[in-house]
């Protein structure tokens, strides 16, 4: 069963300070992407409010690497692990030996393929926030119209959730038409170069959805180059990048999800298991994400959303 994350909320004044020795492990793909960035800086800062010292590592979406960076925290000590894997499946024996080491890992934004071996897995809700992305998109496009699909790593979960709540949704107007559906791996180079392949192909093409902001960025940046800045682009994030280009009227939307306060809150789990053994919510948690576009987006500031 999942819990909300309305559940989930801790007195941090009740929080007795960590000692100096207490070190937390935050591990993500690359900062070069925003959204990652984000969820390293969320985390890092949140440790180091509760006491903690941080040891900020980057795998790059190779479970390999991710691996090493598990060994590396379990030989320096590390009280607690934050995640975001580096695939379902080949980071369940990573998250494993850091538990027979006696070490709680505390995964954000990906899910496993098991349950009780982390912690804590914290994702957004990708099927609630997709359909908000592509019930936009139907009604930016007037329910008709040629379009293609950009989606994520095909070993990544979130990337069939997120396609899968995209058809949901677009499926049920038979006038809109998939014309194209092709992975770029949350590239924004990659997704440039296929938005120029699909472009060549499908002249006729009338929008773009994407299964992240990132790529989003690379399709707007071809369509701009080819003079087609009539397309209408929806992405999945809510990055800065992206904000930007939705107030100067490029592309149309994107879907939030909350990054920053997501790893924040795997801290704070983790500073509460320590603390007492438990987290007192459940392993999965969801939290849901939020429609941005021209209405909102002045209020997105690094993946949260300002008062």
């Amino acid at each position: 069963m999942l819990t909300t994350v309305a559940a989930a909320v801790f007195s941090l004044g009740s929080m007795a300070a960590a000692t100096a020795a207490d070190l937390i492990a935050i591990i993500t793909p690359s900062h070069d992407n925003p959204f990652f960035k984000a969820e390293a800086e969320g985390a890092a800062a949140k440790a180091k409010e509760l006491g903690f010292e941080t040891l900020v590592l980057v795998h790059d979406d190779d479970a390999n690497k991710q691996s090493q960076l598990f060994d590396t925290a379990i030989a320096r000590g590390a009280k607690a692990i934050i995640l975001d894997n580096a695939g379902a499946a080949a980071t369940t024996a990573a998250v494993q030996k850091a538990k027979d080491a006696k070490i709680p890992s505390f995964l954000i934004d990906r899910e496993i393929n098991e349950t009780g071996v982390a912690v804590s897995q914290i994702v957004s809700n990708n099927y609630q926030g997709a359909q908000l992305g592509a019930e936009e998109f139907v009604k930016l496009m007037g329910e008709k119209g040629p379009y293609a699909e950009l989606v994520g790593r095909e070993a990544d979960t979130n990337a069939g959730i997120r396609s899968g709540g995209y058809h949901d949704v677009i499926d049920q107007y038979p006038d809109l038409k998939l014309v194209a559906k092709q992975s770029a791996n949350w590239s924004q180079t990659e997704a440039f170069e296929k938005m120029q392949t699909i472009l060549q192909a499908n002249p006729e093409i009338k929008g773009v959805i994407s299964g992240n902001d990132t790529m989003a960025m690379g399709a707007w940046a071809a369509l701009e180059a080819a003079g087609r800045t009539d397309v209408i682009v929806v992405g999945f994030d809510g990055s800065n990048d992206v904000r930007d280009s939705i107030k100067k009227g490029g592309i149309k939307a994107t879907v939030l999800q909350p990054a920053y306060r997501q790893a924040q809150l795997a801290v704070e789990q983790a500073k509460q298991y320590l603390d007492t053994g438990k987290t007192g919510v459940e392993e999965k948690q969801l939290m849901d994400c939020v429609l941005i576009n021209a209405d909102n987006a002045d209020k997105l500031e690094t993946f949260a959303l300002k008062d």
